[in-house]
C-alpha cells in the first residue's frame, strides 16, 4: 500500500506474528487495512491513535470457522448481538455460521434474509456455511461465492440437527456436485446407521458418564472412512468438524498426506477434557461427538503440535442452564466456547510443552486460527495475516497472564461457561476488526461486522491445508 504520511492507528512496541515469522517493530492501519509494518528502528510515522502493545504479541484476528449463533429461530439459547460479543473478547474477528437453525439454511434467499436480520448486530465479520437436505441437492448447483463456499453435511443428527443425510445415494450426488462446482464440504462425520444400530441394541444413558458408550467412537470411525473413499471418488474437498478420537485423526492425517484434499478441525473442548470429566461436570461437558479417553486427546494434541489438524473451531453451541441440566438422556448436546478458542488451547500449549519457545507457539496458533481457515473458505484476500494490504484484523495477546474464568467473564448469552473455575494462561487484551477496536478488555466497540464476499475456492489448483 502506498505510505501514507499519517495514519488512522499505530500499534508499536509488538511481537507481531506474520508469515514470515515473529518480528519486533510496529504497525499501521489505514481505511480499515494493514497499510505498513515496520521494523523496531524504522521512525514512527504521524497517526491518529497509537497504541503502545508493551512487547505483547499481535496476532491476526482469529477466524472462528465453527460457530452456531443460533439466528433465525433458537435465539433463547444465543443471539449475534452477544455471541459477537464472545468472540470479540476472545480474539475473533470473523465467524462463520452453521446452517442448522429454524428455519435451517438451506435456500439462497434464507441467506440473504439471514444476512439482513443479523445486520447491526455483530461486532465481527461473519459468513455462512449453506446447509443441506435430501431433497435440496439441486440447491447447491446455484451456490455462488457471495452466498457460501462451503456446504455442512449431518451424517448423523442431535437436538438441533435434524436434517440428517442417511440415504449413501444422496451422500454420493452430494460429493459429486460438490466437486463439480467447487464447493467444501464441512462435514458432522459420525455414521447414523451405526448409531441407530446400537439403539435397537441398548437403552439410552441412565446418567451423564454412559453418554461417551451410547455414541461411541465407531460411529466416527465408519463415518471418516466413507467420507475418505468418497473423496477418493470424485476428488472432492472435505473438511470434517470436530474429530474426536485417536483413530479418525490418523485416518484423516493419512489421507491427507496421500494427497486427496481432505483437511479436519478439532475443538478446544476435546483438546481441553476427557471422558473422565464428565463424573464431575455432566452435560455441562456434553457435545457431538462425544469428550473420548486421555488417549484420544494424547493424539489430538499430537496432531496440533505437529501440523496435522488443519484447523481449530470452537463448536460454539450454546444451551440454556435449564436445557442442560434435563435428565442424562434429555440433556442436550454443545456448549459455548468462541470466547475460549484462543486461550484454552494456548493454555493447552504452555502447559504441555512448556520448553517450546513462545514464538513457535504463536506461529502456530496463527496458521491453525486464522491463515488455514481464511484460505479454506475463500478469505485470504483479505484475512488470515498480518499482511500489508489485508484487513486490519488483530489481537493483542498477553502471554504471561494468569487469569480466573468465571461465568462474570463470559459473554455468550447465557453467561456460563464449561471453564468454570480454570485459571488460564494468557489473556485478550485489544481485539481490533478492520482497524476498529471492537474490545479493549472492558468496552466493546460497534456492532458493524460485515457478512464478508469470499474469492472462488478454485479447488482444483488449490490446495489450501499446506497453508
Amino acid at each position: 500500500m502506498e505510505h501514507l504520511t499519517s495514519y488512522d492507528l499505530l500499534v508499536t512496541n509488538a511481537r507481531l506474528v506474520t508469515p514470515e515469522g515473529v518480528r519486533t517493530g510496529a504497525l499501521a492501519v489505514a481505511g480499515g487495512r494493514i497499510a505498513r509494518i515496520l521494523s523496531a528502528d524504522a521512525p514512527l510515522p504521524a497517526a491518529t491513535r497509537t497504541l503502545d502493545a508493551a512487547g505483547r504479541y499481535v496476532l491476526p484476528g482469529v477466524i472462528d470457522s465453527h460457530v452456531h449463533f443460533r439466528t433465525p429461530g433458537l435465539t433463547h439459547k444465543e443471539t449475534w448481538h452477544h455471541g459477537s460479543r464472545a468472540a470479540a473478547a476472545g480474539g475473533v474477528t470473523t465467524v462463520i455460521d452453521m446452517p442448522n437453525t429454524e428455519p435451517p439454511l438451506h435456500s439462497l434467499e434464507l441467506a440473504y434474509a439471514k444476512a439482513e436480520m443479523i445486520s447491526g448486530q455483530s461486532l465481527v465479520d461473519y459468513r455462512f456455511h449453506f446447509g443441506v437436505r435430501e431433497d435440496t441437492v439441486d440447491v447447491l448447483r446455484d451456490l455462488t461465492p457471495r452466498v457460501a463456499t462451503s456446504v455442512k453435511v449431518f451424517m448423523t443428527g442431535h437436538h438441533t440437527a435434524p436434517s440428517v443425510i442417511r440415504d449413501p445415494a444422496v451422500l454420493d450426488r452430494i460429493f459429486a456436485v460438490a466437486a463439480e462446482r467447487d464447493l467444501r464440504l464441512v462435514l458432522h462425520a459420525e455414521d447414523d446407521g451405526v448409531f441407530s444400530l446400537l439403539d435397537t441394541h441398548r437403552p439410552a444413558p441412565d446418567s451423564y458418564g454412559a453418554y461417551e458408550p451410547h455414541r461411541p467412537r465407531s460411529g466416527g470411525i465408519v463415518a471418516v472412512a466413507k467420507v475418505i473413499d468418497l473423496v477418493r471418488r470424485h476428488g472432492t474437498a472435505a473438511h470434517v468438524l470436530h474429530v474426536s478420537s485417536a483413530e479418525e485423526s490418523d485416518m484423516l492425517s493419512a489421507a491427507g498426506a496421500a494427497g486427496l484434499p481432505v483437511t479436519y478441525e478439532t475443538t478446544p473442548h476435546h483438546l481441553s477434557f476427557t471422558a473422565s470429566d464428565t463424573r464431575r461436570l455432566g452435560a455441562r461437558i456434553r457435545l457431538s461427538p462425544a469428550i473420548r479417553e486421555e488417549r484420544d486427546q494424547e493424539c489430538l494434541w499430537r496432531a496440533v503440535v505437529s501440523d496435522q489438524i488443519t484447523t481449530l473451531g470452537s463448536d460454539h453451541a450454546p444451551h440454556t442452564p435449564q436445557e442442560k441440566v434435563r435428565p442424562a438422556p434429555d440433556a442436550p448436546p454443545g456448549l459455548p466456547g468462541v470466547q475460549e478458542l484462543l486461550t484454552a488451547v494456548f493454555t493447552g500449549l504452555v502447559r504441555r510443552f512448556p520448553h517450546v519457545p513462545l514464538d513457535d507457539h504463536m506461529m502456530l496458533l496463527s496458521r491453525l486460527c486464522a491463515a488455514r481457515p481464511a484460505a479454506l473458505f475463500g478469505l485470504d484476500e483479505r484475512k488470515g495475516a498480518l499482511t500489508e494490504g489485508r484487513d486490519a484484523d488483530f489481537v493483542v495477546f498477553d502471554p504471561s497472564a494468569n487469569w480466573l474464568m468465571s461465568s462474570r467473564e463470559a459473554h455468550t448469552k447465557n453467561t456460563w461457561s464449561a471453564y468454570e473455575g480454570w485459571t488460564f494462561t494468557g489473556h485478550v487484551d485489544l481485539t481490533v476488526r478492520r482497524g476498529a477496536v471492537i474490545w479493549d478488555s472492558h468496552d466493546f466497540g460497534d456492532p458493524d461486522g460485515q457478512w464478508l464476499d469470499a474469492r472462488p475456492l478454485r479447488l482444483h489448483t488449490a490446495r489450501p491445508a499446506t497453508v
